[in-house]
Formats: structure tokens, sequence, C-alpha cells
């Protein structure tokens, strides 16, 4: 996608967004030469920061093809939130769907009409300890073995610096350093003839989870946990404890459970 099909309302966010990105923190990007020059894709980005989808974003915009996130449908009403949203083409998610694919149908048809839609595919801000990603949910995985596209990972750090996960309290001074790097396709070609059992989605779901972990990596230096943090068998865990002591448990409405890619 050329910068000339970028839209009026993109254009704006980024004319807004970006002098204080430039202002407040410095830049260290690479790997842009992986981000296709045409044609559908999907990047798989870990989630660390409320502020990382700036700079991820930022990093993606400049790389002239824009990243078209998924949000939830009802997002997309009338009204001027639902005007922004239509007008930088962020996707849908269909959450009320019976059909798990469906949910990600807008995401299909983006990929289809040559758009890079971008996947957060832990579908929350990390829990691990040490910040690094966790098990991720299959949207991402569904959209790749339907379309085929190529899986682009991106691994970002830095913006949890400035605001880490959860928190409320941003701190921009002394100026943190927003790295992201993306990396080469995952190689997914295996999969593709395979029927998308649970078994599956969640290998495919893993190998891409993998590439993004390996470059965060690179990125920090230092080796990720040989098993990555799950928040299901966490919360299970949670549960079991305070059942044992006569607790209430772990409520559903944590934020593992309130997420956009949850199919």
């Amino acid at each position: 996608m050329s910068r000339r099909r970028i839209g009026f309302w993109y254009r704006l966010a980024a004319v807004i967004a970006k002098p204080p990105l430039v202002v407040f923190f410095k830049r260290d990007w690479r790997g842009m030469e992986h981000i296709p020059v045409d044609g559908g894709f999907i990047t798989a980005v870990n989630h660390n920061s409320y502020i990382d989808p700036l700079s991820y974003a930022h990093f993606q915009y400049n790389s002239g093809r824009v990243p078209r996130f998924l949000a939830k449908d009802g997002l997309f009403k009338d009204g001027f939130v639902g005007k922004v949203m239509k007008g930088t083409g962020q996707i849908p998610v269909y959450r009320e769907t019976t059909n798990a694919l469906d949910a990600f149908r807008a995401a299909v048809d983006a990929i289809e009409r040559g758009e890079c839609v971008a996947f957060y595919p832990e579908g929350t801000l990390t829990r691990d300890p040490g910040v690094w990603p966790m098990t991720g949910k299959s949207g991402a995985a569904r959209v790749a073995l339907r379309t085929k596209c190529p899986v682009i990972p991106v691994a970002q750090w830095g913006a949890n610096l400035a605001l880490p996960p959860y928190s409320k309290k941003l701190s921009l001074f002394p100026r943190k350093k927003l790295q992201v790097l993306a990396g080469s396709p995952v190689d997914l070609s295996r999969f593709y003839d395979k029927e998308p059992t649970p078994e599956i989605l969640r290998e495919v779901t893993e190998t891409i989870m993998g590439a993004v972990t390996e470059l965060l990596e690179e990125i920090r230096e230092e080796k990720a946990p040989e098993t990555p943090y799950d928040p299901r068998k966490a919360r299970l865990a949670q549960r079991r404890k305070a059942a044992d002591r006569g607790g209430p448990g772990v409520p559903d409405n944590t934020p593992e459970n309130t997420t956009e890619d949850s199919k």
C-alpha cells in the first residue's frame, strides 16, 4: 500500500500523535525491510504497555504500510469515535458470532484487499512477571491459515518503561527508547493443508508467539522463560488457592477474560 492510500483520517491521527512521540521518546527501529511492499499480511505484536500501540503504529506508519487494528464492532457505531474508527480503516471484531472465524471475517476481507492487519495475539497486556510475551490466543492463527498470507512477527520494548503494564503512572523523563524489531515471515506452510483443529491452532499460535519472543530476546539481550506465562493456568491456580482458603476465587472479569481476541 502506497502512502497515497493512507487516507485523510490516518494522516490526521499521525499529525496529532507523531510530534509528542518524537519529542518525548528516542527510537530504535529495525527490520522494516521485512514489511511486505504490497499485498495483504498480518503483523503479530507483543503487548506490554497501554501506550505501545502508538510506538508500534509509528514504526508501521513510517514503513508506508499502515496497520489496521482489531477493535470491538460496537466502536464502529454512530458518533465521532465510530467515524474515526471507520475513517482510519480499523477492523471490527464480531464477538457475538457463534463461529470463531466469522468473528474475524472483516480481518480476512481486509487482508484479501491487500491490507496489513495487526494482531496482539496475547489479547491483553502481558501479565508475565518479567514482562515477556504470554501464551497467545488463536485469532491470528485462524486468519493466517484461512488467508495463507505472510505473518510478520514484531517485538517492541520501551513503552513499558514509560508506562508499565496496568499502571496509570506515566514517566517520560529521562527519555525512554522505543525499540521495535520486525522479523522475517513466520513459516506456516506445513500447516496449510491440515484441518484447523484446536491442536493445530494451538501449534500455529505457539509458532507465531515463539517468533515474537525470539525477537524480544534479541532486543533485551536476555533469554525468555522456557515456558510462556499462561494466564488461564495462573487464574486456575489462584482459584484453587482461594478455594483452599475458603475464599471467593478469581472473578471472570479479570483482564485476561476481557480481551479483544478472545476466540
